[in-house]
């Protein structure tokens, strides 16, 4: 299989996963870079996966459905173009050979859900839309900051070998508020010099993984001792860990 992140938008990356005829995409807000990328490797599209309802994540689909026949498959909660299979936690998928589960991850949207596949060529795969990003977690447009926190520990939950495949390309701005977060986080810094050296080759930063994401992440770090501290000197009511949560998202939103 080959795991590719199609450049779309502004800062967007539509998923491709291919065995070399047949393709699935996931949340493609625009149809052109996807029917480019079949047109170029001779592929077939039989799968798109959508993970919220945003425009940025579903403005191809229509277009991408009508030009290959390809089935789509998004949140039953969510205004997605129809027709659709529409999907909850704990529903199951096959899509060009390989099974996914599909997971509630509400707190971006109020029907956001990921797609995990437990074995996709020998390790976990995840596709998680807007919910975690690397180094950061999406904008709490329709959920709550308990709604996120119980969908990033789901998350943070699967194996660490898990590929993160996450839809934005905000690694960099998310790295410098995680280090404004945790300044002597080591791990932190190392990814970041890393990151950077990517950016500048215009290389994706992107599939990150679980384990590094616990490491680096302060949304997944939200409980750990100094990342609780830093919030409290940003909002020094926050105690309980809802709170901590809610006061470093709303940090992130005012942080330059």
């Amino acid at each position: 299989m080959v795991l590719i992140p199609l450049p779309a938008l502004a800062d967007n990356y539509i998923w491709m996963l291919h065995d070399g005829h047949q393709a699935l995409v996931v949340d493609p807000g625009d149809a052109q870079p996807v029917m480019q990328a079949l047109q170029d490797q001779n592929l077939q599209l039989q799968a798109i996966l959508v993970t919220h309802h945003h425009a940025d994540h579903v403005g191809g689909v229509t277009a991408l459905r009508e030009a290959t026949g390809a089935t789509v498959y998004g949140p039953a909660a969510e205004d997605i173009p129809e027709p659709l299979v529409r999907l909850s936690g704990g529903d199951q998928l096959q899509a060009i050979g390989i099974d996914f589960q599909v997971l509630d991850v509400p707190g971006h949207t109020a029907g956001h859900i990921a797609f995990y596949a437990a074995d996709m060529d020998g390790s976990p795969l995840l596709f998680c839309g807007d919910t975690l990003f690397s180094g950061g977690c999406g904008r709490l447009f329709e959920g709550t900051p308990a709604q996120m926190l119980a969908s990033l520990d789901q998350l943070a939950a699967l194996p660490g070998t898990t590929r993160v495949c996450c839809t934005h390309e905000y690694t960099l701005s998310n790295l410098r508020f995680a280090r404004a977060v945790e300044p002597d986080n080591a791990a932190l810094a190392r990814y970041t010099a890393e990151c950077e050296a990517r950016r500048a080759r215009q290389l994706p930063t992107l599939p990150s993984s679980i384990a590094l994401e616990r490491e680096i992440n302060p949304f997944l770090r939200s409980r750990q001792p100094s990342v609780t501290a830093a919030v409290q000197t940003f909002d020094a009511a926050a105690r309980h860990e809802t709170a901590v949560f809610g006061a470093l998202r709303e940090w992130k939103n005012q942080f330059k």
